[in-house]
């Protein structure tokens, strides 16, 4: 993993529970400061932890000023663009030295709304992963074009016919998992990058015998910003699946 220069104080405070909320960021100067003030008014015990690419936009050094009034916001630098897995990795790593009972992980344009993060962590109570699911009744897609809507049903279908992955959105990034999950599971030996990563990383949760719950969301496609999604990702999130397919 990329070294990373990490500021932010420790400690984990009152309250109860202790939720960590993961974003990674790159070049979300537009996004990052109205949605770290909708997490800080949320009603948890709870850390917020950017993890940030060096985005060229200024979005770690915005992320830094908003430290000045937000005393549980952590940002984790990292020195350039490297992958949306190892942000991920970055943010559990420090997720655990924080001693936190639950771990969320979202991103940064608002496609996933804070609102619904409270009934993710109460989910978790009750389960070892909760996935905030665009595919389960109730859940929803919007501004979400024919194109991409065929590429993530598609990419869901795969993980869970060829897998026999049961969840229904098995790409989504809007998860909590409960801490031991990721302290026994060790994400860093993951070989995926991008939203392979995701896949993968729930593939070996089920492998392990956590159990997975989901709760329907609606997934609002970002209106502001440019999409990190790519026919690459898609190319290498199907052939992650044909790989996993092949572990005894």
């Amino acid at each position: 993993m990329d070294e990373s220069k990490v500021s932010g104080a420790h400690g984990n405070g009152s309250g109860g529970p202790v939720t960590a909320i993961i974003i990674p960021t790159f070049n979300e100067k537009e996004n990052i400061e109205q949605l770290v003030n909708e997490l800080d008014r949320l009603p948890l015990n709870k850390w917020i932890i950017v993890v940030d690419d060096h985005s060229p936009d200024g979005t770690g050094e915005l992320v830094e000023a908003l430290r000045q009034r937000i005393e549980r916001l952590v940002v984790v630098h990292r020195p350039g663009k490297s992958g949306l897995g190892t942000a991920y990795i970055s943010g559990f790593q420090k997720s655990l030295t924080l001693q936190v009972d639950y771990i969320v992980t979202m991103d940064a344009d608002f496609s996933h709304a804070p609102r619904y993060i409270p009934e993710l962590v109460k989910l978790a109570e009750k389960v070892d992963v909760a996935i905030g699911s665009r595919y389960v009744p109730g859940g929803a897609t919007v501004h979400f074009g024919l194109h991409r809507r065929f590429l993530s049903r598609g990419a869901n279908l795969l993980a869970r016919h060829v897998l026999r992955m049961t969840p229904h959105d098995c790409t989504s990034g809007f998860r909590c998992y409960r801490r031991q999950v990721l302290a026994e599971l060790d994400p860093a030996s993951i070989v995926s990058d991008g939203y392979s990563f995701l896949i993968e990383l729930l593939f070996r949760c089920l492998r392990a015998g956590y159990s997975v719950g989901e709760i329907p969301i609606t997934f609002v496609n970002r209106r502001v910003g440019s999409s990190k999604i790519s026919k690459r990702e898609i190319f290498k999130a199907i052939m992650t699946i044909w790989r996993l397919s092949w572990r005894p």
